[in-house]
């Protein structure tokens, strides 16, 4: 072979080649899966490859080889979608910057008769077994690239794509995904094929803007990535007042494409005060990042409040943050407990249409014991917005502490569908619910990914750990967590959670008391 491959076992379909490097097998795998998906054939006799690839030792036994390196490439070639290919993280390493081709990252799995989970990777040509396509018309909105030359204007070029996302997710018969997951392209050079197999969608929005001289321009281009053609391409110039107005022509565009008539759904809120707005943004993505950046939102936050009394969008955030502050981040219960209450309310009332201010309300109440204003509230927003992601993973949450545990893990696994690369508090909530379902394994492998490991799902880890019989790690995870959240105590976990089950409640504390977590 080409590539330095020896075969060196048949088996009924199957085949086992060793190469002398991770880079050599993986340029042969897709070799093979291009030239195989190059033959002309018709759809019941064209032939399909499964390929798995992994990197550790063997023993040469002459027409055979054995070891624990055959018997995971073995399974990773099961867990490969029919013209694709399944890599193990060491492989992936030894490729990274060789190879040209992206691979999608899979997290850990527990693969059959081995006892330790593998990280695995695939080839995105077998992602649509993964995330498959919504049987409705399915879209995400890539980052805007900001043409200004200005850094200062990236804060609000990010806000229209935010605002796209947002009233786009809102229009019945489209799935559209969350903004936290198409944040992972903003900067880089995409293929938009590989984008749509990566998120699970068919349809991909780019493009680019640019504020200057009182003015917004946008260009921007919908993409058919299944069919490869483009839907529309356009240029949009509006004075920067009316810049919700275009983007309501931006929606218009993509929803008479995709859905093939205007369905508009009841206007949100909007401010009228740019420098509020850009305030508002920024706030958006420091909320939920760590206590010091929740505490410069609150800022934020204020200010933007102060601009504009009656900026719906705001007042629900800074709910959010002072829910967070109490609720999460150690700041004092008294007045942030009833500031939280008071300002989501308000935002609610001053817009009854917008999700993400019912969504705010809806959680803050399940935190206040009141139980079918939460509901009721949660129902709502997802009547607004069928798409919005955050409703249903803070659904989860409510379930699993009122011991609907499945319930739970079904709304965390919807929610994770349309935000595939979710915030940390994502994978808190799905490693949450994976401990009262008492799947100790699935949920240390949920809590030890990287984009959760450090935050304040790390409790969570401990106690699963404690759980396993793995004390002596279960304590230093602890330690480390209240290294960050040196606040923590069980007594104010119980007090301030919206428990409303007591097996689930005493699961709970029985893992963090294991883990030695303080009481008080």
């Amino acid at each position: 072979m080409r590539h330095k491959g020896r075969i060196f076992k048949v088996m009924g379909d199957g085949f086992l080649i060793e190469f002398g490097s991770a880079v050599e097998a993986v340029a042969a795998a897709l070799e093979m899966q291009r030239a195989t998906a190059a033959v002309e054939a018709s759809e019941d006799r064209r032939l399909l490859l499964r390929i798995g690839v992994n990197l550790g030792d063997v023993i040469d036994v002459g027409s055979d080889v054995l070891g624990d390196g055959v018997n995971v490439a073995a399974r990773l070639e099961r867990q490969a979608a029919p013209g694709g290919i399944c890599i193990s993280g060491g492989v992936h390493g030894e490729i990274v910057g060789k190879v040209d081709d992206r691979f999608f990252d899979a997290g850990e799995r527990y693969l059959k008769n081995l006892t330790r989970p593998v990280h695995v990777w695939h080839w995105p040509d077998a992602l649509q077994s993964i995330l498959p396509l919504p049987e409705i018309p399915s879209i995400a909105v890539l980052p805007f690239t900001n043409m200004s030359g200005n850094e200062a204007d990236a804060p609000f070029v990010d806000g229209l794509t935010e605002d796209l996302i947002t009233d786009l997710s809102r229009t019945a018969g489209l799935f559209v995904i969350a903004r936290n997951s198409v944040y992972g392209y903003k900067g880089k050079p995409v293929n938009v094929r590989l984008v749509a197999q990566e998120l699970g969608v068919r349809y991909v929005l780019e493009g680019s803007a640019r504020r200057a001289m009182g003015r917004v321009r946008i260009n921007a281009q919908l993409v058919d990535a299944l069919g490869g053609g483009h839907l529309w391409a356009e240029r949009f110039d509006r004075t920067v007042e009316d810049v919700f107005e275009l983007q309501d022509e931006v929606n218009a565009k993509i929803v008479e494409a995709l859905v093939g008539r205007l369905t508009i759904p009841t206007q949100r809120n909007r401010p009228k005060n740019f420098e509020a707005y850009d305030l508002c943004v920024r706030a958006r993505l420091l909320t939920e990042e760590s206590p010091q950046t929740e505490r410069e939102a609150y800022m934020l936050l204020q200010r933007a409040v102060k601009l504009e009394p009656s900026y719906a969008e705001a007042l629900g955030l800074l709910a959010y943050n002072r829910w967070l502050a109490w609720t999460h981040f150690g700041e004092p219960e008294d007045p942030n407990r009833r500031m939280a209450a008071t300002f989501a309310q308000k935002a609610v009332d001053l817009d009854p249409n917008d999700a993400g201010c019912r969504y705010v309300l809806g959680t803050i109440l399940a935190y206040e014991r009141r139980w079918e204003e939460s509901e009721a509230a949660f129902a709502k927003a997802l009547e607004l917005d069928p798409n919005h992601a955050d409703t249903w993973a803070a659904m989860s949450d409510i379930s699993v502490l009122d011991g609907r545990v499945a319930d739970g893990l079904a709304q965390i696994e919807k929610a994770l569908r349309l935000n595939p690369y979710p915030a940390c508090w994502y994978l808190c909530h799905l490693g949450q619910a994976q401990y009262a379902a008492r799947d100790y394994e699935a949920a240390k492998a949920t809590l030890r990914r990287e984009d959760t490991y450090r935050t304040n799902s790390r409790k969570f880890l401990a106690a699963t750990l404690a759980q396993l019989g793995h004390r002596e790690e279960a304590r230093r995870e602890a330690e480390l967590f209240l290294i960050a959240h040196p606040h923590f105590t069980i007594d104010h976990w119980l007090s301030s959670q919206p428990l409303r089950d007591a097996s689930v409640r005493d699961h709970f504390v029985d893992g963090f008391r294991k883990a030695g977590l303080p009481e008080m």
